[in-house]
């Protein structure tokens, strides 16, 4: 496979003959709903047939789903070949310790039937946010902490679950070391159960990382406790922040470098965001909030305006800068083939163990033949 980019002059029925393919292929493979309106810039999916599956690395593939409906559930019957696991998100922890429904049957039982290992996510969400006072409660008490796990393993046997995912995010830096007592007490009831246990970790650069998302998460236990870690390596360009690139493949080779030292290789699942934003400009702090979608929408976003994509060499990542019809400037960064190639590029440099998917369902066709020519997909029994 090769990816082309785009320049003046190329139309779709050129590059089908310079290159043996039919337009079919080049349409399905990337998404093109316009097929005569490419854009400068842009990057195509190029199938060249000569890939030899076995001298490629065998990675794991992490999935978290926010939509467990007909989209959901479609997609993941079209993409359950490529992963390893599929994570509904989520379950919602209480302060009592108890756990919010929902109803994830369906998209469970696709998963079972593909063999993705299902698994339970859970959260110290509360309403539409990650809640301090929720983490902080359960961490500080024993009690609410064997109820939640009991609830948990019930939970998991009865939908037939294969592993915990851990999510507590924003937790009081004083809860560090409750939250590392909390994790022994949940691998020791959860391994002996015979499940796996995993968490997600803020993207650190260092032990000492001060702020509200970091702290806490302490990368050494992690890693000794759980049997893989999810980095959470984007949002770097947040919604509430200035135009950025979602994960700069420079601000994440950083946390693989303090990651690596903490955390054996073999358990850190690098993650890797299939969506774009689009900032309205200028960008005011504290009002500003960027438009978030899928990376099909920022291609055909660049079309509809007749801009031009651009591609920066030191993120590895797509972005353009259109002027709307209320005469608004914008700026847009996206992932594409080429953002998606750097990264699997940078999970077999470091050697990990795969990557983990925020978040599915996405309109993403290119993402799918990119994993497929690069890395094998690990499937596991239970």
């Amino acid at each position: 496979m090769i990816i082309h980019i785009v320049s003046h002059g190329d139309t779709l029925y050129a590059l089908s003959k310079r290159y043996n393919v039919s337009l079919d292929t080049l349409i399905h493979m990337n998404g093109l709903t316009t097929p005569d309106e490419l854009v400068i810039g842009q990057a195509l999916v190029i199938p060249t047939g000569n890939i030899n599956k076995a001298s490629l690395p065998m990675i794991e593939v992490n999935a978290y789903y926010t939509d467990f409906g007909a989209k959901g559930q479609n997609n993941l019957t079209q993409v359950a070949h490529d992963l390893t696991y599929a994570s509904p998100f989520s379950h919602q922890a209480t302060a009592q310790g108890t756990i919010r429904p929902i109803e994830t049957s369906s998209l469970l039982q696709i998963a079972r039937n593909h063999h993705v290992v299902p698994m339970l996510v859970l959260t110290n969400y509360a309403g539409s946010m990650f809640s301090s006072d929720v983490g902080h409660a359960i961490l500080n008490t024993p009690a609410v902490q064997d109820t939640l796990i009991t609830n948990a393993l019930e939970l998991m046997h009865s939908q037939g679950l294969k592993g915990l995912n851990i999510d507590f995010e924003y937790l009081y830096p004083q809860d560090k070391d409750a939250y590392n007592v909390f994790l022994r007490k949940v691998a020791a009831r959860i391994h002996q159960a015979g499940f796996l246990l995993s968490t997600a970790l803020a993207p650190k650069t260092s032990a000492h990382q001060q702020g509200l998302l970091y702290v806490a998460h302490d990368y050494p236990v992690h890693g000794e406790l759980c049997d893989f870690v999810v980095l959470m390596t984007y949002e770097w360009g947040w919604a509430g922040g200035p135009p950025w690139a979602i994960a700069p493949i420079n601000e994440v080779e950083k946390v693989l470098n303090y990651a690596v030292t903490a955390i054996p290789k073999h358990k850190i699942m690098m993650g890797v965001p299939t969506y774009g934003r689009d900032w309205t400009l200028p960008f005011v702090k504290g009002k500003s909030l960027a438009e978030t979608f899928d990376p099909q929408v920022a291609v055909e976003r660049a079309a509809k305006y007749k801009v031009d994509i651009q591609y920066n060499t030191t993120y590895q990542a797509p972005f353009y800068r259109y002027v709307d019809a209320q005469h608004r400037a914008h700026e847009v960064w996206f992932e594409d083939a080429r953002s998606i190639l750097a990264k699997l590029d940078l999970v077999k440099r470091y050697g990990l163990r795969g990557i983990s998917l925020w978040t599915m369902p996405a309109d993403f066709p290119q993402l799918w033949p990119i994993i497929e020519d690069n890395v094998n997909v690990r499937k596991l029994t239970f």
